[in-house]
């Protein structure tokens, strides 16, 4: 710096009685010289340049306080020009930087690209001018060309860094519009990856990935097999393949169950991630009976697998299994303390609304208050606040509980929808329909291209017994988003339930079975429809399928009916009893015993 200013006084002898825009410029220049180096050994590895000499030559320091000066009289080009012919006279990184920081600072995008491929000629074996090329090539918006780029900067990842950086590929390619050119050439950069059979896995991962993104399912799926052929325990073929099951696309499941088997009881990394992973997965396809199975062997192999204790007990809340569901949920608590704080927090949280909800079920509201007095991030508050308002409608404080909802702080639009449908839900479930009906209307007013405000707005219609409003709403909501399945759904059961437009019903209900194919929800519809056909049979067979994907109270009531409609008495009131276990309030269940007047 000091040697720098004397290279000042001695060109520009009268500097001293200048303003001090000069006096700042010659700063802006010593110090982009004198400061990259340690920048760039922060941003990565140690990178290697030629030889620079310690001090400016008189000439090139005027050159360069020229081209800043020409940057601050408007005049970006010749500053960039000056700029970049002393980087490619010099040899200096530092001024290649500073070229391409001077066009992207001016929207000069292929002047930018210039001076990057320019700076990683000179250093073919520094990072940092390839990850400038990249990043400006996206924001070009041109994909086609970041091949070379790519293959650079995998080439420059230390060995035990490359395949996580591969797997990075798909995300930084992403928001280019041109899908097929981004794939095109994420494959040829990954070629010598795909040679290696250390970053195989990755790279036929990353190219399934893509291909997922540019919806060609089965070449993903092809992309995840060669994945796990060139690494049997990938956990990048495996995690793809959990993907792909979840979009439910067929063969993926066989791949992720031959992957658990084959690494299970060993020490292969990120294995439990994967099982959870695809533990969720089964929870979000409402097979429960499947995911808990899973959290079984997990904890037979993990027995201190925390996340698993969280999810079993999250499961068997729900089955009503409350003895059960409080031991796993507080073996969870008891785990969770050697986990790192901003891991353990959201999994303790639902931990405690958990048991605060067994709790409220068995009436206890005090032992329920008290777990959510523990929750104390104030990200969390609102949904405890949530939970207590259940508590005080259960005890029939109706607007207390309102009032209590409606009190919370709003900080996002995220928030408003939560008050918003955690108040409709708790008027749903104390019936007072009418009012849970204003309440989702409000909601999807508020919020009119949100589909499943939309769709709860419709059932809450039918509650009140609004039928065309219902049909109404959601035919606009099939209209409107064709691929919501829900919304056929709902709309055909509702016609069978009634007993209306059967063949009608039955078309939806398919409509949607189609595009989820294992919802147990949606087979009981399918079978619900059939035996208002009068094909008890197969109605017979769909519900017993239904009901082992999902135990659910609904679905008992409707399979007990088909087994009592063919003359099987016990086999009805065993399904029944089992469906009041699972829920003893469930409306469907309780009108279904009531007006068949049994007693089971």
């Amino acid at each position: 710096m000091l040697q720098a200013a004397a290279h000042l006084r001695s060109v520009f002898p009268h500097t001293r009685r200048r303003s001090g825009w000069l006096a700042k410029l010659a700063c802006t220049v010593a110090l982009s010289v004198g400061t990259a180096q340690p920048l760039l050994a922060q941003s990565g590895p140690t990178l290697h340049f030629p030889a620079a000499p310690d001090t400016l030559s008189a000439e090139l320091f005027y050159q360069l306080l020229l081209a800043e000066f020409q940057l601050q009289n408007q005049d970006p080009g010749a500053a960039y020009s000056l700029m970049l012919d002393a980087a490619k006279r010099t040899q200096r990184p530092e001024l290649y930087r500073r070229a391409v920081e001077i066009a992207l600072q001016n929207r000069a995008g292929n002047a930018a690209l210039t001076a990057a491929r320019d700076w990683s000629a000179a250093f073919p074996d520094a990072d940092e001018p390839y990850r400038y090329e990249l990043q400006i090539l996206l924001a070009l918006n041109r994909p086609a060309d970041v091949s070379r780029t790519l293959r650079n900067l995998i080439r420059l990842t230390p060995a035990e860094r490359r395949s996580e950086v591969i797997s990075a590929i798909p995300q930084t390619l992403a928001r280019t519009s041109d899908r097929d050119a981004a794939l095109a050439a994420a494959r040829d950069a990954l070629q010598p990856a795909l040679r290696d059979p250390a970053t195989a896995a990755a790279a036929w991962a990353a190219i399934g990935r893509m291909e997922l993104e540019r919806a060609a399912p089965q070449a993903a799926l092809a992309a995840a097999r060669s994945a796990l052929q060139a690494q049997g325990n990938s956990a990048y073929g495996a995690a793809l393949a959990v993907e792909l099951f979840e979009r439910e696309v067929p063969g993926a499941e066989p791949l992720v169950q031959a992957y658990l088997q084959r690494t299970a009881g060993t020490a292969v990394e990120h294995r439990s991630t994967i099982h959870l992973a695809y533990i969720r997965a089964l929870i979000d396809l409402r097979r429960l009976a499947d995911a808990q199975h899973e959290l079984e062997q997990l904890l037979t192999l993990e027995p201190d697998q925390a996340q698993a204790w969280l999810l079993q007990g999250i499961l068997l809340t729900q089955q009503r299994r409350a003895t059960a569901a409080e031991a796993a949920l507080e073996r969870y608590l008891e785990l969770s303390r050697e986990l790192p704080p901003d891991e353990a927090r959201p999994g303790q949280t639902q931990a405690f609304l958990h048991l605060a909800q067994i709790a409220e079920q068995r009436g206890d509201f005090d032992a329920a208050n008290a777990w959510l007095d523990r929750i104390e991030n104030a990200d969390d508050i609102l949904s405890a606040q949530i939970r207590r308002a259940t508590i005080l409608a259960r005890q029939g404080h109706i607007e207390q509980a309102r009032e209590l909802i409606r009190r919370q702080p709003e900080r996002t639009d995220a928030d408003t929808r939560r008050k918003l449908l955690a108040e409709a839900h708790l008027l749903r479930e104390v019936k007072a329909y009418e009012a849970a009906y204003e309440t989702f209307t409000a909601a999807a007013q508020r919020f009119p291209d949100d589909p499943d405000l939309i769709y709860e707005q419709a059932l809450a219609a039918e509650r009140t017994g609004r039928f065309e409003t219902m049909e109404a709403l959601l035919r606009d909501l099939i209209a409107r988003h064709p691929d919501y399945h829900h919304a056929y759904n709902a709309l055909g059961y509702s016609l069978a339930d009634r007993n209306e437009r059967l063949e009608e019903a039955k078309s939806l209900i398919q409509k949607a079975l189609a595009v989820a194919p294992n919802d147990a929800h949606i087979l009981d519809s399918l079978g619900w429809v059939e035996f208002r056909l009068g094909n008890k049979q197969e109605a017979l067979r769909i519900l017993q399928d239904a009901f082992r994907r999902l135990p659910d109270a609904e679905i008992a009531a409707h399979l007990g009916e088909v087994h009592w409609a063919l003359g099987q008495q016990d086999a009805a009131l065993n399904v029944w009893r089992e469906g009041l276990l699972l829920n003893p309030e469930n409306e469907t269940l309780l009108n279904t015993l009531q007006r068949l007047r049994v007693q089971p």
